[in-house]
């Protein structure tokens, strides 16, 4: 499965290293607070647009000029940052315990990988998830998904075809996607940022929350399903 707004919300993450970097700013003569919200803004429009940080100072009123000087430890303070706790999706924890009696699991993410780990550990859900694999650690962000690199190594990680797979993620053009360049099926849950995003690429199913995907999976492999 997918991390980042399958098995929790990542505005939440978001929302946390922000404000570490305001109080980076602050401790760096900038108006933290200001610096906080510009860059709670820029990531609102999008977490995965590079330059956040750039665009946050500017929009307060930093020099492009004072850029260079000032970024770099910024952006330390961000991927630093190690929140000490992320609460999953209602129900998640629950419902990934009843996979893992049933199948091995797997965690497929995009991301730095120290920020990814973090994730992992804040949210509680590192023991029912033996194998994780992060993307940008098997060759920065043009393996990222859809591209297959992940997947297929996850699926070394387990021992089984890629094809015999099961994603659960929340983005078609990544988790959808990913999925179907191996010959897998997956399961889109709409939550998150992207949970209005088209159906495009469509997944073998679609449902609202991780529990109900989880039910999904568990009648799919023949397993007994909780009411």
């Amino acid at each position: 499965m997918d991390l980042d707004d399958t098995l929790y919300p990542q505005a939440d993450y978001l929302a946390s290293a922000a404000a570490a970097v305001g109080v980076a700013a602050g401790l760096a003569g900038l108006q933290g607070a200001a610096v906080h919200a510009a860059l709670r803004s820029e990531l609102a429009a999008g977490s995965d647009a590079g330059g956040t940080i750039d665009r946050a100072l500017l929009a307060v009123g930093v020099p492009g000029s004072s850029l260079a000087e000032l970024v770099p430890p910024l952006v330390a303070a961000f991927t630093q940052h190690t929140p000490p706790r992320l609460s999953p999706y209602p129900g998640a924890e629950d419902a990934l315990r009843a996979l893992a009696a049933a199948a091995p699991l797997a965690c497929l993410t995009d991301g730095n990988p120290a920020i990814q780990a973090a994730k992992v550990a804040a949210t509680g859900l590192g023991p029912l998830l033996p194998v994780v694999v992060v993307t940008d650690a098997l060759g920065g962000r043009a393996v990222r998904k859809p591209h297959p690199a992940g997947l297929v190594a996850v699926a070394a990680r387990l021992g089984v075809p890629p094809e015999r797979l099961l994603v659960i993620g929340d983005r078609p053009g990544k988790d959808v996607a990913v999925a179907a360049a191996v010959g897998a099926r997956a399961i889109r849950v709409r939550q998150g940022e992207y949970a209005t995003a088209p159906d495009q690429p469509r997944a073998w199913a679609v449902v609202d929350t991780f529990p109900a995907a989880a039910e999904l999976a568990l009648s799919l492999l023949g397993a007994p399903v909780r009411a």
